[in-house]
């Protein structure tokens, strides 16, 4: 039986920067349309993070079952390592699906947007057939488009738009800056896993790209993030802060270049978390100040 730090390993904390800072930005943009709401806020924040935990157990399930974790060199899985049962790393990802379509449906409820309903089925719809199912999309190199669209797009655009009722080009360029910032992180992850996953038939983006081009989208990715609240300079001069993001990315961005062996790429995982949060806060402060 599974100890309770060993699933908190298995939530994959480092990876919940990744919900949080969608909401912040949602927020902010909300905020500059004078719109923004505590209470609404915290609902999104919910989702956004029982979603993400709900997606990293049942990826250790499904990937566990196909033995695609038999030799992982990253965190550590429940079910690749048997630490449980894989019904019960199922079930758990389940409550959290569930925990977040029960927020889902109280901020539906509250903002009155129904639309919503159709989009957090969607969301869970695809959380579980990323690597579930008889033919999950992750292991056709499609993970990456869903996490732009549902943790970019879907979670900052819905963010704003429950407390505003309405999106900016301002939020749409947070969207997609976040979109690109949660995106850089699964590829962190998926060129660490190249071999592996190769060997298990998992066709990552990165499997498809190739190592050396896999891993040059990752600084890519993160200067186009950065380059899309800038268009709104002109409007919001402080938004200039979000060069520090670059100047921040460097040292991952020379790991992922550089790093010879597959586990020296194990800290880009929390650093690029710690730059989704980062993004976040300068974007707030590009709006507020």
């Amino acid at each position: 039986m599974a100890s309770f730090s060993q699933w908190v390993a298995a939530a994959r904390l480092r990876t919940l920067p990744m919900a949080i800072a969608p909401v912040i930005v949602g927020s902010a943009a909300a905020a500059e349309l004078g719109a923004f709401h505590l209470g609404k806020a915290l609902l999104a924040l919910i989702v956004g993070l029982a979603m993400q935990i709900g997606v990293n157990y049942s990826n250790d399930y499904s990937d566990g079952i196909r033995g695609t974790d038999d030799d992982r060199v990253g965190p550590f899985r429940l079910t690749g390592s048997g630490a449980s049962e894989p019904k019960t790393v199922r079930n758990m990802a389940f409550a959290f699906y569930g925990l977040a379509a029960l927020a889902g449906l109280g901020l539906t409820l509250w903002s009155q947007a129904w639309w919503l309903l159709i989009v957090g089925a969607a969301c869970i719809i695809a959380a579980w057939f990323y690597t579930g199912g008889t033919k999950p999309y992750g292991y056709l190199g499609l993970g990456e488009v869903f996490v732009f669209i549902f943790f970019g797009l879907v979670a900052v655009l819905g963010t704003t738009y429950t407390q505003a009722d309405e999106v900016s080009g301002l939020a749409w360029s947070g969207a997609i800056g976040t979109g690109l910032v949660s995106t850089s992180l699964l590829m962190a992850n998926n060129v660490r896993d190249i071999p592996t996953d190769r060997e298990a038939g998992k066709l990552t983006l990165a499997v498809r790209l190739g190592d050396t081009k896999a891993r040059w989208s990752y600084p890519i990715m993160l200067a186009l993030a950065v380059g899309a609240p800038l268009l709104f300079v002109p409007e919001h001069p402080w938004m200039w802060l979000m060069l520090i993001v670059l100047l921040v990315s460097i040292r991952p961005s020379l790991i992922m270049l550089e790093a010879e062996e597959r586990a020296e790429l194990i800290p880009v995982l929390k650093m690029t978390g710690l730059l989704g949060i980062l993004y976040a806060v300068l974007f707030t402060l590009g709006v507020v100040l």
